[in-house]
């Protein structure tokens, strides 16, 4: 049950500015661990980073097609590459599985589930795809039709205590995704919500977020984002 009524809220905590990736591991690592000991609330951390690129533990060098353009983090994170800037959403999900059900399979659905519940809000067809990690939404113009990633996923788990997270692309420069193979995926393009021609803001986005959030996961408290 990915919903725990009886919990306490999650915290919920918002950056407004720009915070470095190595930075943001190190609280989340400080976090899990004091979750796991019954020291601290789950969390979930809304932020953004300066353009840089992460290879997760499935990660294959050739997809770095550009190593020089960006600073790389390897990280302990599932999936394959991926691309953190400006413009995107990136939510750190620090929950304790132990409370929620030990099962990786339904947190991931949960967590494919909140961003599809967070895109309808937004009015955004999504879905996920078989084979493929993500959130992805289909679009078709005259004798065409594709299918983009809007939302990617890659977490890690810990003494059953989830981070990382996800990361939803509302306004970034999608030249950015350029430098890699995004989780390893050539033949499907990158969208965000600005490509889709929605000028919804990064609060418009942190609304939905949250309230869909709560429809899966339970309720959530505000907190004041770490320093």
């Amino acid at each position: 049950m990915l919903s725990q009524p009886l919990s306490p809220p999650v915290e919920w905590a918002v950056s407004t500015a720009p915070v470095g990736y190595d930075d943001a591991v190190a609280f989340m690592e400080a976090r899990v661990a004091a979750i796991a000991e019954g020291q601290a609330a789950e969390m979930v951390w809304l932020l953004e980073h300066p353009p840089l690129y992460t290879a997760g533990v499935s990660s294959k060098d050739a997809d770095l097609l550009m190593p020089d353009r960006f600073p790389v983090h390897r990280t302990g994170r599932g999936g394959q590459f991926t691309y953190h800037g400006p413009g995107q959403r990136v939510a750190y999900v620090m929950l304790d599985l132990n409370r929620r059900g030990r099962d990786v399979r339904a947190f991931v659905r949960g967590l494919e589930g909140w961003i599809i519940g967070a895109l309808d809000r937004l009015g955004v067809l999504a879905g996920v795809r078989d084979g493929r990690v993500g959130v992805w939404v289909e679009r078709k113009g005259a004798g065409w039709s594709r299918e983009d990633k809007i939302a990617a996923i890659g977490v890690k788990v810990r003494r059953w205590v989830s981070f990382h997270g996800v990361s939803l692309n509302v306004d970034p420069d999608l030249d950015h995704f350029a430098g890699i193979v995004p989780c390893g995926i050539a033949e499907h393009g990158v969208t965000s919500l600005l490509d889709l021609g929605l000028t919804a803001s990064m609060d418009d986005a942190d609304a939905a977020l949250k309230a869909a959030f709560q429809s899966v996961f339970g309720e959530v408290t505000e907190a004041a984002p770490p320093v």
